[in-house]
């Protein structure tokens, strides 16, 4: 399956209950119950209230036989227009992968891996999720299934030295893009945050030949609990981006528009399944027709 219809197909859920709600609006005349069901259906998918009410605005303005063409067009209008990702033809890039654990933050490290070097890129990896024994080790699998360098220290409870070694070990072997597997946990959220902010300083401070960015990862299926995530690791950390990961047929895939309206937080790749080829570059408008679009 092209992986166009993989997303199409993994936005199923949302996309019927959505598709359903508007053909109710299309075939009936549009009372209050009807308006209160269909916001709800809205809600329910995670748009956010900002653009729930502004659809409904939509709805108020536009002939009922219009209404997939106007809601589409407004949904891909407030995302960005091209989020663009680091790894540039000439850049040195870093790029820090945070989020709570369970997330598919380590998976998500070897798509990103997997993404670049099929660019032509040389690609190095940094464990730095100390905390956890297991992370490390399944980083080691994907590295050794890339056939690509990985640095870490199973015996070290510091990631910023971690990080400072990977680092090093990536300029002396000219890596142009070094990705880096945060901690999802710590002993309480203040030291998560306070270690992600030092390592930020590790690379800002010591090798600021390289372009540091930070992408968080947002599994689709838990809704505005992601939400809350990312405020709280956006308001220790600079966030360039997100990760949608865990995309399957239950997914409800609206939290990308309270992320950016919210959080300033673009959507910039997508994960689909557990291959490494399951991942996609973000495309606004690729995404909302799957969302949104009527049935293929």
């Amino acid at each position: 399956m092209a992986f166009l219809g993989k997303l199409f197909s993994a936005l199923s859920h949302t996309r019927s209950s959505i598709s359903d709600a508007l053909e109710m609006l299309t075939s009936h005349k549009i009372s209050p119950e009807i308006l209160e069901e269909f916001e709800n259906c809205l809600i329910g998918a995670d748009l956010g209230i900002q653009t729930v009410d502004e659809i409904l605005g939509i709805i108020h303005k536009n002939n009922q036989s219009d209404f997939y063409t106007h809601v589409e067009d407004y949904l891909v209008s407030i995302l960005p227009d091209s989020p663009g990702v680091q790894g540039g033809s000439d850049s040195l890039s870093v790029i820090m992968v945070v989020g709570v654990n369970g997330t598919g933050k380590t998976t998500t490290v070897a798509k990103l891996a997997n993404y670049y070097l099929g660019q032509g890129k040389k690609v190095l990896l940094v464990g730095c999720d100390t905390y956890r024994a297991a992370g490390v080790e399944q980083l080691a699998i994907w590295a050794n299934r890339l056939d690509i360098r990985l640095v870490c220290n199973e015996k070290s409870q510091e990631p910023s030295a971690v990080l400072y070694d990977g680092m090093a070990a990536g300029k002396a072997l000219g890596s142009e893009i070094i990705i880096v597997d945060t901690a999802g946990r710590l002993h309480t959220n203040k030291n998560l945050m306070q270690e992600l902010a030092k390592m930020e300083r590790v690379v800002k401070n010591k090798f600021s030949h390289y372009d540091l960015s930070s992408l968080i990862t947002i599994d689709a299926n838990l809704g505005q609990n992601s939400f809350i995530q990312a405020k709280e690791f956006s308001d220790h950390i600079k966030l360039d981006g997100a990760v949608l990961t865990k995309m399957d047929g239950t997914a409800k895939g609206g939290i990308i528009f309270s992320l950016y309206r919210g959080l300033g937080i673009p959507v910039k790749f997508i994960g689909i399944g557990e291959d490494l080829s399951d991942f996609l570059s973000f495309k606004r408008e690729d995404y909302v027709k799957s969302l949104f679009g009527r049935n293929k």
